[in-house]
């Protein structure tokens, strides 16, 4: 039996390629994102309210692949910092919907720069329709885990 027989093939392995590919991504974008005092996390937040205004706690906690709670002590930090704004009170049930500042909207410009050119680096390899291909494929791959 040969050692391919026993376990994974990690130069084939779908599933450990993309660790690699998330882990180098990470990598990448905490280099950027860290000089301009911003984690990952925050800048998705950021990211995820310039492009739906209004989220919860917990739509953004879900965007963002964090806790509930992690979204909740960011949120506290953001809204001291002057980078989004949340009413007093809840204009409907319980939730406080989040918007960005101009101040945020200023921070997520210069920290949305610094990530479009890793990915661009990430990218650079890929040719013609490759990186269309290469989202559609991902998208499926997400789609068959979720289905």
């Amino acid at each position: 039996m040969s050692q391919a027989d026993e376990g994974v093939d990690l130069d084939t392995s779908v599933g450990y390629l993309l660790k690699q590919a998330s882990s180098a991504l990470h990598a990448a974008m905490d280099a950027v994102l860290r000089p301009l005092g911003m984690s990952i996390t925050h800048y998705s937040c950021l990211e995820l309210l310039a492009q739906r205004p209004g989220l919860s706690n917990s739509e953004l906690a879900r965007g963002a692949f964090v806790s509930r709670q992690a979204m909740h002590v960011l949120l506290q930090a953001l809204e001291r910092d002057g980078h989004v704004s949340r009413p007093a009170v809840a204009p409907a049930g319980r939730v406080l919907p989040t918007e960005l500042t101009p101040l945020g909207r200023e921070r997520l410009a210069v920290a949305s720069a610094a990530v479009r050119a890793v990915e661009r680096r990430m990218s650079a390899e890929l040719t013609g329709r490759q990186p269309q291909e290469l989202a559609a494929l991902l998208r499926r791959c997400i789609a068959g885990l979720q289905a």
